[in-house]
């Protein structure tokens, strides 16, 4: 991972989980010298007795951890009602599709192949931090409400439980209902244009939006068109 000469600038408390040494200092130097917080952990249990004590604004997350491993410290955190919308990011040096889908899956919001430069570490931070300060109106769209301010979505009056990336979504389509936007367009929408997000990742947050959405008896109303994209529709999915 290389180093960076960026001005430092007001930034959130990212916290860190990394076993190897050498990189948990240097993602710390790195990320303080951006004008972040950084806090440390070196394995899964520590990690989680830094969360027991505050919520960061960002967890950058080791898959390979001695112990509790990146994945399940990734569920503990979206078992937790009061840290289930923290954005995760995992940090891997797993480049197989599958360990990448199961790592967004188990929670993760975004993802980065080891070694990664800290220009492209710095750029997913400032896009999860931006999509986590947002604030809008309160949203309706047939019995789902979602208040941007709350960071709360319900449906019926169930409250849903979103990781962040899909909350993003929901918002997004809310906002854009019964139009449908193809893959590339909601990575630019939701992502932004500067990150590389595979068109793959799209379909994991989708399925994850609907298993969250979608109760016992309830419709589909993600709707799935066939080589165009989705889009929040009363239609039953394609």
């Amino acid at each position: 991972m290389s180093g960076t000469t960026a001005v430092a600038r007001a930034q959130g408390l990212v916290l860190v989980v990394e076993d190897d040494p050498a990189l948990r200092v240097m993602l710390r130097y790195n990320l303080e010298k951006l004008g972040y917080r950084a806090e440390v952990a070196e394995d899964g249990e520590e990690a989680l007795a830094a969360l027991d004590r505050g919520r960061p604004d960002v967890v950058l997350l080791d898959w390979m951890l001695p112990g509790i491993s990146g994945l399940d410290v990734c569920r503990a955190i979206r078992e937790r009602p009061n840290l289930r919308d923290v954005p995760v990011i995992m940090l891997t040096a797993r480049t197989e599709e599958q360990d990448t889908i199961r790592g967004l899956d188990t929670g993760a919001d975004d993802y980065l192949t080891k070694p990664c430069s800290i220009e492209a570490l710095d750029a997913r931070l400032r896009a999860l931090l931006r999509r986590a300060t947002t604030t809008y109106e309160v949203l309706t769209f047939e019995t789902v409400r979602l208040d941007p301010e709350t960071h709360r979505a319900e449906r019926g009056g169930r409250r849903l439980a979103l990781g962040p990336t899909e909350f993003k979504l929901l918002d997004f389509f809310m906002r854009n209902p019964r139009r449908v936007f193809s893959r590339e367009d909601l990575l630019r929408r939701i992502w932004g244009g500067n990150i590389h997000v595979e068109l793959r990742t799209i379909d994991v947050h989708i399925r994850r939006l609907r298993k969250a959405l979608n109760g016992p008896g309830e419709a589909d109303i993600v709707r799935t068109v066939r080589a165009a994209g989705y889009a929040l529709d009363d239609a039953p999915t394609d």
